[in-house]
């Protein structure tokens, strides 16, 4: 190593530290992106500069992933833990580490190639690779990069409601979509399923008519969407962070709309905290709205396994049998080990709207592309941080009693795992109001499958606790 070398060194190593623990899962922002491609380009031009060498372009981005690796090696999560032989293993890897190599290493192989070239001058030129070779490909690296980060900074934007209220947010590092043609209206806060849940696109494109009978605030928990970056902050993410990121939004909006109670409508696994948000907090809530209502995720995950097997069995798909029968029955360590569960559930009960779901947030202006990017991973991540935390609630034990008008949206062919602990919960339940209205042709997500019916039993829940 030569005096030359050791400031590009030091200034890879502080730059690939620094983002390991600035920016652990990757540019997050447009103003992370835009350093990331800054600082990048800095380490690797210098690099070249100071080598005169083109293996400036490997060596550079070598110490700072190195560095990078060692700095985030204290988290956990598929987007940063190390390879998984799966579907969801080779995503994790191609997101998490792909959006790091888009916005760091590459910007600082091209800067390292361009140091090098400035370093050299007046050299005879290497003879191995044709310069217009060596340029062209420099040059298409380049325009690379500069259209990634052009992409990375765009915002995110929701269309405009005269008279009314439409932006996206945060809270306490938590994105929230803000809805209403009429900002008096009684507010309806909507908490979504799955750990790392995001349904803003599902919400603007299925739901617009809500916003005329509430001011429609849709949050993306912990973990999720706009939410992702709070995943490594604050409290650990699980059941009480959960909670008290609810009540944390609902007091918000209380305050910034001057009503002393708001409806709570909450989907999935996000009912879980939704119903303990309720029971804990009634005096915050005008009524509880619980769709595709979650009881007690163990059972639910048992009985999907056994609906599993026995659809494996009785179509012939001996290698998902042999791996649910080696595995047993859960509840399992780790995200990975729900996969075959997570993927096989639409064939057994018929029922894609989840992929659907995600479409509607791919396909939506209300996610910069980095959120795009980083859907999958921000789910996953979620699931491995919050998961088991989750699983230590059975609301037939919990919340045996709400003291606000409860409501419930429920699908005619919601799948069993759901439906049979909620069955046993909504007949065991103490509530001022109790009403369960089924949609005749819906799944897991009716308020999306038949929006136009949710919507008018919405407005009957607005009358009713009117």
């Amino acid at each position: 190593m030569t005096q030359r070398n050791l400031p590009w060194i030091v200034l890879a190593v502080s730059w690939g530290v620094g983002a390991g623990l600035w920016q652990p899962r990757g540019p997050l922002t447009a103003a992370q992106a835009l350093w990331s491609v800054g600082l990048s380009a800095a380490v690797g031009a210098l690099a070249g500069w100071a080598s005169r060498s083109r293996w400036a372009m490997l060596a550079a981005p070598a110490v700072f992933v190195a560095a990078l690796e060692l700095a985030r090696v204290r988290l956990h999560g598929p987007s940063v833990d190390g390879p998984h032989a799966s579907t969801f293993g080779v995503a994790a890897q191609i997101a998490g580490r792909g959006v790091q190599g888009v916005l760091s290493v590459l910007p600082m192989m091209v800067a390292a190639a361009y140091g090098a070239a400035l370093g050299r001058r007046g050299r005879p030129p290497g003879k191995r690779i044709p310069r217009y070779l060596r340029r062209t490909g420099v040059g298409a690296l380049a325009a690379v990069v500069a259209l990634a980060t052009a992409a990375a900074v765009l915002p995110a934007r929701t269309a405009a409601i005269p008279g009314g209220v439409a932006e996206l947010t945060t809270v306490d590092g938590l994105g929230l979509m803000i809805r209403g043609r009429d900002t008096s209206a009684p507010v309806l806060l909507y908490v979504p399923g799955a750990p790392g849940g995001m349904e803003m696109g599902s919400v603007r494109r299925h739901l617009g008519a809500l916003e005329e009978h509430f001011v429609v605030v849709t949050l993306d928990r912990r973990g999720g969407g706009k939410s992702y970056g709070a995943l490594d902050g604050g409290p650990p993410a699980g059941l009480d962070s959960g909670v008290a990121d609810t009540i944390a939004v609902t007091n918000y909006l209380r305050a910034r709309f001057r009503q002393d109670r708001i409806y709570l409508l909450a989907h999935s696994g996000g009912s879980l905290l939704g119903a303990l948000a309720a029971a804990r907090h009634p005096e915050l809530y005008r009524a509880y709205i619980g769709v595709g209502q979650a009881v007690d995720l163990p059972e639910t995950d048992r009985i999907f396994y056994a609906d599993i097997l026995a659809w494996a069995r009785a179509t012939g798909k001996r290698d998902l049998e042999r791996t649910l029968v080696d595995r047993g029955p859960p509840p399992y360590p780790d995200f990975f080990s729900y996969e075959p569960i997570i993927t096989n559930t639409a064939g057994v009960y018929g029922d894609d709207n989840a992929a659907a779901g995600m479409a509607d947030n791919l396909a939506t202006p209300e996610y910069t592309v980095l959120e795009k990017a980083h859907t999958l991973n921000s789910m996953m991540d979620s699931w491995q941080a919050q998961y088991p935390d989750l699983q230590r609630i059975d609301l037939r034990t919990d919340v045996p009693r709400l003291r606000v008008p409860a409501y419930f949206m429920q699908g005619a062919h919601e799948m069993r795992g759901l439906a049979v602990p909620f069955a046993q919960w909504f007949g065991l339940l103490d509530a001022p109001v109790k009403r369960l209205v089924v949609f005749e042709t819906s799944g897991h997500r009716p308020m999306f499958e038949q929006p136009d019916r949710f919507v008018d039993a919405m407005a009957q829940v607005r009358a009713d606790t009117a």
